[in-house]
């Protein structure tokens, strides 16, 4: 059952910020110090903007570091803690809000900002659990959000807590300026994106839907990449792979390691494994990815351009032999044509003289969202063609694929604000990974990935999501909290 937790609310006093807020042809009015005013003097149909930017940022920095060092790993993930630092931040600004917890230590909060009804809501997400670490492999401690360099560094900067600290600055600067909206503006801040949706996104699409039912969202999924600190492309989430493991499992008579046995459970899982990571799937397209190959192929350099042209040949001979190139030079790309099978996990064994009778691998599949998973395990099992290997899936399916159209008013706004800030251009994206938007787009929700802009190098460097380390650039933190905002309020503000 649901826990809600009713919010102390403040209606009557608003945090006085000096020049934190001001809108385009708008100015800043104090009744009595205490409560912000906007009051129009031109250019009725401007959309407000972020003034004073150094006490915004700042406030902003602040908000960030102090997620960030709240331990809300997963497992066990305790997110309860950030949903805590969130309650107090909308009890001092007379921000209503609810909560909903499956799990007491595992709370989802959600705020509405209401609008006229004109038009259907919009939702921001930002998750508050992140991956667990080794500390060890870290500069600086991974729950310290140090600030070095111009960089913050810590586990959950890119993944997710900038969605996060994102989210929560839209609803302050929508809160204090009093924008007026024709859509409710829903931030929901969910538990359990890092494999357990069942607390989270799950839970609310299944339990409580109605308090997060929405038009678009916005969550991660997406994001800008730099190269040599330019920055080059915005990829923008519009479907992405399906996540579902499959064991194989390989049985044989045990006995002792001094007599070898042809039936050796361990040798023939070794086969089985060459098999299917040698097997390749059929190359797919779909509306995301050809348009994505496409735009690609007009910013890229002229070698690797034809490349990502030929992946789009009706010439099955041209197609394969840039397939081939991607798979040994560029597998992120390959991963995004074809569902994929990668080895992650062994066992089998508990001596060394003992020939074990079951060895079990574990395969990380990431399933085209056209894939059919009824003739699925099949295919697998006529790879194999080994009748003393079992083939199964680990989990029932719990991130359906789905995926969201480009010709909505919404990707076009995020087409026209990472014009106006990053100049660069918008590339439609299947992700290879999973979000919570999987469930979002299941109740029919279009969602758009987005994220701040990220080095491309720093992935070789061993920072990335996931990633031994974390790390994002400040001024790009700053950035994407403007361009955010900004698309919430060309999508919901109200029209003059």
């Amino acid at each position: 059952m649901a826990i809600q937790y009713p919010a102390k609310v403040r209606t009557s006093v608003f945090r006085r910020l000096s020049r934190a807020l001001i809108t385009a042809g708008l100015t800043v009015a104090f009744a009595g110090s205490t409560r912000l005013h906007l009051q129009a003097q031109s250019a009725p149909s401007a959309l407000p903007t972020i003034a004073d930017r150094a006490a915004f940022e700042a406030e902003t920095l602040q908000h960030y570091q102090a997620l960030l060092r709240l331990d809300t790993s997963s497992p066990p993930g305790n997110e309860i803690r950030a949903v805590e630092y969130l309650k107090q931040v909308f009890d001092r600004e007379g921000i209503r809000y609810q909560v909903f917890a499956k799990d007491p230590q595992r709370p989802n909060i959600v705020v509405r900002l209401k609008g006229s009804g004109r038009k259907k809501p919009i939702l921001v997400m930002g998750h508050t659990d992140v991956v667990t670490v080794d500390p060890s492999k870290w500069t600086f401690p991974p729950f310290s959000a140090t600030r070095d360099g111009g960089y913050v560094y810590g586990r959950g900067t890119i993944d997710d807590k900038d969605n996060l600290v994102a989210g929560l600055m839209l609803v302050l600067s929508l809160k204090r300026s009093n924008t007026p909206l024709d859509r409710d503006v829903i931030f929901l801040a969910e538990s359990g994106e890092e494999g357990a949706p069942d607390v989270g996104a799950q839970f609310m699409i299944d339990q409580h839907f109605d308090a997060i039912d929405a038009e678009f969202c916005l969550a991660e999924g997406g994001g800008v990449v730099r190269q040599g600190g330019k920055v080059v492309q915005a990829n923008v989430g519009t479907t992405e792979k399906e996540p579902r493991p499959i064991e194989l499992i390989s049985r044989g008579p045990a006995g002792h390691g001094s007599v070898p046995n042809k039936n050796n459970a361990l040798a023939h899982l070794s086969t089985a494994i060459d098999k299917v990571v040698a097997w390749v799937p059929p190359l797919r397209l779909n509306e995301t990815t050809g348009a994505y190959f496409r735009k690609l192929s007009t910013i890229a350099p002229p070698e690797r351009a034809k490349r990502y042209r030929d992946i789009l040949s009706l010439d099955p001979k041209v197609s394969k032999a840039a397939d081939e190139w991607l798979a040994f030079n560029e597998p992120q790309h390959w991963s995004m044509l074809h569902t994929s099978l990668v080895p992650t996990m062994i066992s089998g064994g508990f001596r060394y003289n003992v020939i074990p009778s079951e060895a079990k691998v574990t395969l990380d599949v990431r399933l085209h969202p056209d894939e059919d998973q009824s003739r699925f395990l099949d295919q697998v099992r006529a790879v194999l063609n080994d009748p003393a290997v079992e083939v199964r899936w680990a989990r029932d399916r719990y991130r359906p694929a789905g995926g969201s159209t480009l010709t909505t008013e919404a990707f076009k706004t995020i087409e026209a604000m990472v014009a106006k800030h990053y100049e660069a251009p918008v590339l439609p994206t299947m992700g290879t990974g999973a979000t919570d938007m999987a469930q979002i787009r299941s109740k029919g929700v279009q969602c758009y990935g987005i994220g701040p802009a990220t080095d491309q190098e720093d992935g070789q460097k061993g920072f990335g999501a996931h990633s031994d380390q974390e790390r994002i650039l400040e001024s790009e933190l700053h950035r994407f909290v403007r361009f955010q905002f900004e698309v919430v309020v060309a999508l919901a503000g109200a029209s003059r």
